[in-house]
């Protein structure tokens, strides 16, 4: 089996990066899935239901998103509706949506796990406990798990991962926009990298136009953040794993889509 899992889109420098990258991945990867993370594809927060229906345009078979996931009340439907689309699984349950799903391709089940962190960020419930609660629902459901890890801290995620190694084919963290440089496979099966990076304008600061977020740190009030244009990238990684569901390898895909 083979994953491609793209980072946070943002805005529309990420979604058009996304446009013009993915095919030629697909071409040379020939992935049996891919699932992208949406969390910032709308305006550089959120998603829309338009949006959302662009990403699985492109043959995207999964959308995982963050804790901008209702920043756009128009799409609650939409997530209750659509099962491809998943918020993390550890906020309020009533909240719209679900937190996880199963996509199947000639007769290999993925199933995709949303969670949010805990480390300064807002979520109802451990994403320990609720990892442990999934992978219960999920046995003999599915032939591989990757697990989105929506989270800031660097020591919650890389806890996520050996928590889980063994038990889920990857283990991938998103929101903080930066790749990291310590994707490997852990000694139990699972694939872990703490952040995969963003999809979007790298001359910026983590997505925002540079001159308006060192606006913000250079004076501490209020600023209205844009998405930034400039040298859009590609972050993402590529997992192989094999029939009994352990990964064999992780590597970074990191790719300009300009020039």
């Amino acid at each position: 089996m083979k994953l491609i899992f793209v980072a946070d889109v943002v805005g529309s420098p990420g979604r058009r990066a996304l446009e013009r990258v993915l095919p030629a991945l697909r071409e040379r990867h020939e992935p049996d899935f891919v699932v992208v993370n949406g969390e910032n594809s709308a305006g550089g927060v959120g998603i829309t239901e338009r949006i959302a229906r662009g990403i699985f345009g492109l043959g995207v078979d999964a959308i995982t998103l963050g804790n901008h996931a209702y920043r756009h009340t128009e799409v609650y439907e939409y997530l209750d509706r659509e099962p491809r689309i998943i918020r993390p699984a550890n906020y309020p349950r009533r909240d719209p949506g679900r937190g996880h799903t199963v996509v199947e391709k000639n007769g290999v089940r993925l199933g995709v796990v949303n969670l949010a962190g805990t480390v300064f960020l807002a979520s109802a419930r451990s994403p320990f406990a609720e990892a442990d609660a999934i992978l219960a629902d999920l046995s003999g459901r599915t032939d591989h798990v990757l697990v989105d890890f929506h989270a800031e801290a660097t020591s919650e995620k890389v806890a996520m991962g050996w928590y889980l190694d063994g038990r889920v084919t990857a283990c991938v963290g998103t929101h903080t926009h930066v790749p990291t440089a310590d994707g490997r496979v852990l000694e139990k099966g699972t694939a872990y990298i703490s952040d995969v990076g963003m999809t979007g304008p790298r001359e910026s600061v983590i997505g925002v136009e540079r001159e308006l977020a060192i606006k913000r740190f250079l004076t501490q009030t209020p600023v209205k953040f844009e998405t930034a244009q400039g040298d859009p990238w590609l972050n993402a990684v590529l997992v192989e794993a094999g029939d009994d569901g352990r990964a064999r390898s992780i590597e970074q895909l990191l790719v300009p889509a300009s020039g």
